[in-house]
């Protein structure tokens, strides 16, 4: 697939195996995976960690393949919901990252564009987000009030 804001490809990246069973070596139910999960995430952890912890630290691979589901919606269904998708939490913090960058260094031209970009990316995922009811129809990104919504 090609880049979002150039004419070139993309990169290519790895896949998970086609194979969708349990591991014989697994020792945990699709319960006590669901329980894990939730007492991950009440610590505050996002569900891109909660799926790394999971697989470093307790060796559970996937948990879509253990319990059928996926963490967000294990999350969901547990009321631990998140307020803000994670993908559209993590461009707000880099467009602040990078509107704070561009405030000291008013001569890069090129900050100017990756915050334009950006913005940019932010807007496209709140109209998805928006027509798939995971935001609110009056949310509105405003560049004045970004720190408040991360923090």
């Amino acid at each position: 697939m090609a880049r979002m804001h150039s004419r070139r490809k993309g990169k290519s990246g790895s896949n998970k195996p086609e194979e969708n069973k349990n591991q014989s070596w697994q020792r945990y139910s699709a319960k006590e995976v669901e329980n894990l999960v939730v007492k991950i995430a009440k610590t505050d952890k996002k569900p891109s960690q909660i799926g790394m912890i999971l697989r470093d630290s307790y060796g559970i691979p996937d948990v879509k393949t253990v319990t059928s589901k996926k963490i967000v919606q294990i999350l969901t269904e547990n009321k631990v919901k998140q307020d803000l998708p994670e993908n559209l939490t993590y461009l707000i913090k880099k467009y602040i990252e990078v509107a704070e960058h561009f405030e000291k260094n008013k001569q890069d031209m090129t900050a100017k564009r990756g915050l334009q970009l950006t913005e940019s990316k932010i807007n496209r995922i709140v109209k998805y987000y928006k027509a798939t009811k995971k935001l609110p129809k009056e949310w509105k990104f405003e560049r004045d009030k970004a720190k408040l919504l991360i923090s």
